[in-house]
């Protein structure tokens, strides 16, 4: 595939010229929600979504072995489903829960004695 504007030869299916760096033809473009899908749930698996925000609310402790066990559940999910996101939400959830459980844990034996 040749580059419209500077005629330098380029890979099928390039998406900018190596040469010139103008946009090659048929290339796909950018979707509008790639810049914000850190922050929107954008074909975000549904699983991951709610283990994410378990996991902030780990830190009041009762909420921890839920985001851990939903963020154990979204992994599995993610894994079957190739095109859903979510694993650094699902992995926030497991980390956090992982903390606040045994930190809940510590606390009730702490009071049992």
């Amino acid at each position: 595939m040749f580059c419209p504007t500077c005629g330098q030869s380029n890979p099928d299916g390039a998406a900018a010229c190596a040469s010139c760096h103008a946009p090659m033809p048929g290339a796909p473009k950018k979707d509008a929600t790639d810049g914000l899908q850190l922050l929107l749930p954008v074909k975000v698996n549904i699983w991951a979504f709610f283990a994410g925000y378990l996991g902030l609310f780990a830190i009041l402790m009762i909420f921890a072995p839920f985001a851990l066990i939903m963020g154990l559940i979204a992994v599995r999910q993610l894994r079957r489903h190739e095109g859903e996101r979510g694993y650094g939400r699902a992995w926030f959830g497991i980390v956090m829960g992982v903390l606040g459980t045994l930190a809940l844990v510590v606390l009730l034996v702490a009071a049992a004695h």
